[in-house]
C-alpha cells in the first residue's frame, strides 16, 4: 500500500488531543507560549501557526513509532541537536536544518525550500507535508508546492512525489485548495480548528516542563536520508546564466527554462554592475525607494554595490543594492512602467546574502541594457524556446 492510500484510510485518527497539544509546546520559545493566548491577534496567530505545525509533527512522530508504513521521519524543532544545525555558508547543497530546527534544502548556501514534514514510506519513497492554519497562507501555494515536488523528485529520483496538505480548516472552500487536491498523490488531512484544540489546553499548563518522548529507530535527521542524485546547484545556475547570455546576445530573446535541472533554478544572478551600467540603467529607468526617486549620484553615494538578477521562470528583473552602512541589500523589483521600486531588504543572516556578497562587478552598460530590455515588462520581453 502507498503512503497516500494508507493515510486516506486512517484520516479519522488525525485529531490532536490535550496530550499532543501540550507536548507540542516544547518546540515553542517562552515568548511564543505566552503569545498563544495573547489579545494581540497578529502575534497570537503567528505563535498559533508555529504551535499547530509542532502538533502535526508530534502526531506523525507518534505514528512513526506505531506503524511500518513510515520507515523514516525527519526530526525537527527541539528534537534537532544544536550540532546538526549548520551555519549557512556558500557551497552547501542538500538537506540542512535552520537555526530553529526547520528542514530546508539549500543550494549553494541559499534556502531553496522549507519542509514542514519530510518522511519516507516503507517503499523508500519520499513524501512531504505543508501545514496551514489560514487561507492567506495559500496565495503562492501552488507554485511553491510544484517547485518542492520538482526539487524532491530530482533529489530522490521520483517521478511523482506524494504531498500531504494538513490544515485546521476546510481547504476545499478555496479554489487553490480544490485544484491542489486534484493533483496526483495528494492527501488533505483536516483537523479541528486551532481554537478547538486550544480550548482543551489550560493556559496555566504552558509553564510545565514537557519531556521529550522516547526515541525510535524510524526517527532520523533530515540529512541522514540519502539523496539519489548529486546536487550541485551552483553548476545548474551557471548553466542557465550562460544560456541567457547566449540567447540575448544572439537575438535579444530568452531561453525557455522548463526542462531538466533548469526547473530547479529559482533565480539567476547575472553579476555585479560597473558604474557605467548603473548610469545607463538610471538614464532609462527610475529607481524609487518608498516613493522617493533616487538618481545615479545618490545611488553611488548610498550603495556600495549593485547586482542584476531575475526570478524564474518569469524573468522578472531585479536589482539588489548593497547598503554602505548596513549589512543588507535592498531588493528593487521592476514595475509595469519599467521602473525599479524597493520591495524589501535581504538581511545578512540568509545564505542568499552571502552569494550576493561574493559577486564582483562584471557587467558593463551594453550587456546590462540588452539584458534589462529582454526582461522588460513593457512589451519588449520575448521568450524563445531553444
Amino acid at each position: 500500500m502507498e503512503i497516500t492510500s494508507w493515510l486516506k484510510k486512517n484520516l479519522s485518527s488525525f485529531q490532536p488531543d490535550e496530550r499532543i497539544a501540550l507536548r507540542a509546546t516544547r518546540h515553542l520559545s517562552g515568548l511564543e507560549r505566552t503569545r498563544l493566548f495573547s489579545p494581540e491577534i497578529e502575534k497570537m496567530r503567528t505563535a498559533e501557526g508555529r504551535w499547530y505545525e509542532a502538533i502535526i509533527y508530534e502526531m506523525f512522530r507518534s505514528m512513526a513509532s506505531e506503524t511500518d508504513e513510515i520507515s523514516a521521519l525527519a526530526l525537527k524543532g527541539t528534537d534537532v541537536p544544536q550540532q546538526a544545525r549548520q551555519k549557512i555558508r556558500l557551497g552547501q547543497n542538500g538537506l540542512f536544518y535552520s537555526r530553529c530546527g526547520d528542514i530546508t534544502v539549500r543550494g549553494n548556501g541559499q534556502d531553496l525550500a522549507e519542509f514542514d514534514l519530510l518522511l519516507m514510506d516503507r517503499h523508500d519513497q519520499v513524501t512531504f507535508a505543508e501545514v496551514v492554519t489560514s487561507a492567506s497562507d495559500m496565495k503562492e501555494f501552488e507554485k511553491e508546492i510544484a517547485y518542492k515536488r520538482a526539487l524532491l523528485g530530482y533529489l530522490f529520483d521520483q517521478k511523482q512525489v506524494p504531498f500531504l496538505l494538513v490544515s485546521s480548516f476546510d481547504v476545499t472552500n478555496y479554489v487553490v485548495g480544490r485544484r491542489l487536491l486534484r493533483t496526483p498523490k495528494t492527501v488533505n488531512i483536516q483537523t479541528v480548528s486551532c481554537e478547538e484544540i486550544k480550548s482543551c489546553l489550560h493556559q496555566n499548563r504552558l509553564k510545565e516542563r514537557v519531556q521529550r518522548p522516547p526515541q525510535h529507530q524510524s526517527l532520523v535527521l533530515a540529512h541522514e536520508i540519502p539523496l539519489r542524485h548529486k546536487f550541485s546547484y551552483e553548476t545548474y545556475h551557471e548553466e542557465e546564466r550562460s544560456r541567457v547570455f547566449d540567447q540575448v546576445s544572439a537575438d535579444g530573446g530568452l531561453p525557455d527554462l522548463t526542462n531538466g535541472t533548469s526547473r530547479l533554478v529559482k533565480k539567476i544572478l547575472y553579476g555585479g554592475l560597473y558604474p557605467s551600467a548603473i548610469r545607463s540603467l538610471c538614464r532609462d529607468h527610475r529607481f524609487l525607494v518608498r516613493g522617493q526617486e533616487i538618481g545615479y549620484g545618490e545611488i553611488m553615494k548610498r550603495y556600495s554595490k549593485a547586482v542584476l538578477a531575475t526570478d524564474l521562470p518569469g524573468y522578472e528583473a531585479i536589482v539588489y543594492l548593497r547598503q554602505r552602512r548596513k549589512q543588507e541589500y535592498l531588493k528593487m523589483v521592476q514595475n509595469g512602467d519599467g521602473d525599479f521600486k524597493f520591495e524589501r531588504f535581504t538581511p545578512s543572516r540568509v545564505g542568499f546574502y552571502l552569494w550576493l556578497e561574493s559577486l564582483p562587478p562584471s557587467l558593463g552598460a551594453r550587456i546590462t541594457r540588452s539584458l534589462v530590455d529582454a526582461f522588460s515588462p513593457n512589451g519588449s520581453k520575448k521568450k524563445h524556446a531553444e
